[in-house]
């Protein structure tokens, strides 16, 4: 998202487009622009890259801020390990609701991975299941929520 950056629209909006979107649509990597930028935005390229995107921490002399990108990339990579593979996911249909985005993963582990983002203006109530295992899950509305088992 472009500078100034507003945390509560930018997080779920690159959760929504990143995390879920771009690993259900079969994105093996996702990348956020920049590692780091400086309070103009930069570096970017003079090629016509984005002068107006926050990096994952903005650094302003020894002043550190960190960005919507720096907790979708630390959140994904703290649960979605190297060398894990998407699997299928849906929300089950008693939810019967498009608002609760999802996408999972399986660990090299073995554990699986959930990442559910209510993307609506109320909580929702879902259910997780996987074969034998059901479990009552609510989140609140525009919250982001990773479950591991």
């Amino acid at each position: 998202m472009g500078a100034p950056g507003k945390f509560e629209r930018d997080f779920p909006d690159h959760i929504k487009k990143l995390t879920i979107g771009a690993t259900r649509n079969w994105a093996r990597t996702v990348l956020e622009w920049n590692l780091t930028s400086n309070p103009q935005n930069r570096p970017f390229t003079d090629r016509g890259g984005c002068d107006r995107c926050l990096g994952g921490v903005t650094l302003d002399g020894d002043k550190v801020t960190r960005n919507a990108a720096y907790y979708v990339v630390a959140h994904a990579s703290k649960f979605v390990r190297p060398g894990s593979v998407r699997i299928a996911s849906g929300v089950d249909v008693s939810a019967a609701d498009s608002q609760l985005l999802n996408v999972a993963f399986l660990r090299p582990d073995g554990k699986k991975v959930l990442i559910v983002l209510n993307d609506s203006e109320v909580e929702k109530k879902f259910t997780i299941q996987d074969g034998a295992l059901a479990t009552p899950v609510s989140l609140k509305a525009g919250s982001v929520g990773t479950f591991v088992w």
